[in-house]
């Protein structure tokens, strides 16, 4: 059993801020073998007809408890997973919990109560680049190709077979139950399309006319996907001027090998591995600022960085991503920083190994590896 320390650790620091921990991620993730490894716990399938009978009588439950920790996995199975969380939490402070689900809580109807202030939220994502020595993955381009869901990312080949059989599970078992999604082909067509584009700017009347659907049920299909984590949707930074892109978000698939997968990819060649970078580059950076402090930036001339964290008031970080260190865009930083002057301009690349500083046409970048870009970004957070 590969043990995730990074996922392990950020759920005891959030029991230390709350009784209750929310562990979400996509469906296969890893989350039940992520729970398994918590020691001193009680684990209670809730996929079973008797974890049900078990806790019709929670008070009795609750104090029959020996262990320090509870763990209700894909608890939104249950009738009222909120009473059941509430009771343990407001009822039996000693405790500790873990529920578990492959979408946020509040996409889940059967949660009547919120659980304000009881807990906190982590989302397990794909492998990281930094996981990748632990589970014994040398090559990047392998983590590019199969993607980070532990099954893909272990396997010799690439398995069509894994992710089409994903996609038709994920619609049946997390997208019919939450949203009551009837039509099952022009879901998954769009689905095709956010991955197929993944990377690019968001057209929702584009996606429209593709998939034969109406445009509000466009709208309505993306707020399934943001829900239940299948996208990450980044909106544009800007300080409202006239030659910034203000609105219109870019779209990414939540996993390089769904984006391969729907592109037919079954090698890489050099020209595909800079997107699929940008891709890993993301998803660490939502595993340590999560999505919504993650902006990218375009201006009309089409000049673009491609991700800008928020630092302060009035200052943000730029950062590119690049296979060869020594094309650097300039051009967009220079344009950025005309408007944005405020904040550290980073480079990151598989290519680097120590990080190192530059300054080009009077503009001071640093350069550096996708993990000296994360513990350099949380540096400067503190």
């Amino acid at each position: 059993m590969i043990k995730r320390t990074i996922w392990l650790e950020r759920i005891r620091q959030s029991w230390q801020k709350a009784p209750l921990v929310w562990l979400t991620g996509v469906r296969r993730s890893g989350k039940t073998t992520l729970a398994g490894m918590i020691p001193e716990a009680r684990y209670i399938n809730c996929d079973l007809p008797s974890s049900a009978r078990l806790l019709l009588d929670l008070e009795g439950f609750y104090e029959s408890i020996s262990e320090t920790v509870v763990i209700f996995d894909e608890i939104h199975k249950l009738d009222n997973p909120s009473q059941v969380l509430k009771v343990g939490t407001d009822h039996f402070k000693h405790l500790r919990l873990l529920a578990t689900g492959s979408s946020t809580l509040a996409a889940t109807k059967k949660f009547r109560d919120s659980l304000t202030g009881r807990k906190r939220v982590v989302h397990l994502l794909p492998v990281l680049e930094k996981e990748l020595a632990a589970f014994g993955v040398k090559d990047i381009k392998k983590r590019l190709l199969h993607g980070g869901l532990p099954e893909p990312l272990l396997a010799d080949k690439k398995d069509p077979e894994f992710f089409s059989e994903w996609l038709d599970s994920y619609f049946a078992r997390d997208v019919q139950e939450l949203f009551r999604v009837g039509k099952r082909r022009n879901f998954l067509a769009l689905v095709e399309q956010v991955l197929r584009h993944s990377g690019g700017l968001l057209d929702q009347s584009k996606l429209a006319r593709q998939c034969g659907i109406s445009r509000p049920t466009v709208g309505t299909y993306l707020d399934a996907l943001d829900l239940t984590y299948l996208a990450f949707f980044v909106r544009p930074y800007h300080a409202g001027g006239n030659q910034e892109l203000v609105r219109q978000p870019k779209v990414y698939g939540f996993d390089t090998g769904f984006v391969t997968h729907v592109r037919g990819w079954t090698e890489l060649r050099e020209e595909d591995l800079g997107i699929l970078f940008e891709h890993l580059v993301l998803e660490s950076l939502v595993a340590t600022a999560g999505i919504e402090a993650i902006r990218f930036w375009r201006d009309k001339q089409k000049r673009e960085v491609d991700f800008v964290l928020p630092h302060g008031r009035s200052a943000a970080h730029a950062i590119e991503c690049k296979l060869n260190p020594d094309k650097v865009p300039t051009a967009a930083l220079l344009a950025f920083r005309g408007l944005h002057p405020k904040g550290e301009n980073f480079v990151v690349s598989p290519r680097v190994k120590e990080a190192y500083k530059r300054k080009i046409n009077n503009l001071a970048i640093t350069f550096c590896s996708l993990g000296q870009l994360v513990d350099l970004i949380d540096t400067s957070a503190r």
